[in-house]
């Protein structure tokens, strides 16, 4: 009989259940939200019904210990948010939660996966480079927003 690791994770698809720990997660990994914006509940519950959205969870002992967003618009996907909670950092966990988030839109015929990365976080750039992710030095991002919160 085998016998599951009791440090590995498990990867599944989040809920609006899992709202306050998502949050919360995002919080303690140091990622800013947007609370009263697109991060409202109201705003993750018309995400994760809309079809473009998969929110994923990393979860250990009943807690989760990371996530992470994969969208798309039909065509190109993106990897958005990508959290581990610092306790739980340096395990893979980030790698397996990219990987399951792409082979999700591969199913989904996306074949274009990228992700926006803030330029002062070289930690991510380094991270998506060793997936195999090419930085594009051309390609200038703009953003218009009915708010800051959005």
């Amino acid at each position: 009989m085998e016998e599951k690791d009791p440090t590995a994770v498990n990867i599944r698809q989040l809920s609006m259940d899992d709202y306050d720990d998502l949050i919360r997660l995002w919080q303690e990994a140091g990622l800013p939200s947007r609370p009263h914006g697109r991060d409202s509940r109201e705003a993750i519950a018309r995400q994760t019904e809309g079809g473009t959205s998969l929110f994923l969870g990393a979860e250990e002992g009943g807690k989760l210990v990371g996530a992470v967003l994969g969208t798309h618009d039909g065509r190109k996907g993106w990897i958005n948010r990508l959290a581990v909670h610092p306790s739980h950092r340096r395990r893979g966990i980030d790698r397996a939660l990219v990987h399951a988030a792409e082979a999700r839109l591969e199913a989904m015929g996306i074949e274009v996966i990228g992700s926006l990365i803030e330029d002062w976080n070289e930690e991510s750039m380094t991270f998506f480079a060793r997936l195999g992710y090419v930085a594009h030095k051309d390609i200038a991002y703009f953003s218009k927003r009915r708010s800051p919160e959005t």
